[in-house]
């Protein structure tokens, strides 16, 4: 992949990752907890989002190295849990808003490409499908320090939670073991999980 090419795919994970984490905040902010919105955090800027190493370098450094797998984050929301509104499912919704959005982005991507109104540009809206589709999966991985973790907890039948909850919070207290166990699995399993990615986003698509 060009240089020119791999900044442009960059920009797209940037411009998803930061309406991944102001949708986190959002959520937060509209279920009681304005920590995000007092921070300054609820707004597109992408300046008080980005993460320079997982927003940027990384980013380029897979994309230039052909990896199947591509993806990328921008700095974590700010969120007090203690301050949303009572409920099991609070937490959840707050985590989940994130990769929802994402979902949302693909399929608005999709819908252009169906409509056929933009056919010069199938290719970008192609490439923003697919960016947004890994960012969906690879935040719903339920391994601390990911959304998924949180989506989990809340579904799983009570017991069962109760003991993810007390594995999960002493990853949450260790976030780089529980980001390298990720890492790991996704270069074992990069292949598989670039398959998914594409086979989903082909999918929206309808190509």
């Amino acid at each position: 992949m060009e240089l020119i090419d791999a900044v442009f795919l960059v920009a797209i994970i940037m411009f998803s990752a930061v309406i991944h984490e102001l949708m986190h905040g959002v959520a937060a902010n509209k279920l009681g907890d304005p920590t995000a919105r007092l921070l300054g955090r609820l707004t597109l800027n992408p300046i008080v989002h980005l993460d320079a190493f997982g927003s940027v370098l990384l980013p380029i450094v897979l994309a230039l190295t052909h990896s199947p797998v591509l993806f990328g984050w921008a700095k974590p929301i700010p969120y007090n849990p203690f301050n949303l509104r009572p409920g099991r499912f609070s937490e959840a919704i707050v985590a989940g808003a994130g990769p929802a959005s994402n979902l949302v982005i693909a399929f608005l991507g999709g819908a252009v490409i169906r409509s056929g109104i933009l056919p010069g540009y199938n290719e970008i809206f192609f490439l923003i499908i697919a960016v947004n589709i890994m960012l969906c999966i690879f935040n719903l991985i339920p391994i601390p320090p990911l959304d998924g973790s949180k989506v989990l907890s809340a579904i799983l039948p009570r017991a069962l939670s109760m003991s993810y909850n007390q594995w999960r919070t002493k990853m949450e207290y260790n976030p780089f073991i529980g980001m390298g166990i990720v890492l790991v699995l996704i270069l074992f399993l990069g292949d598989a999980f670039g398959n998914l990615i594409y086979g989903v986003a082909h999918l929206i698509a309808g190509v």
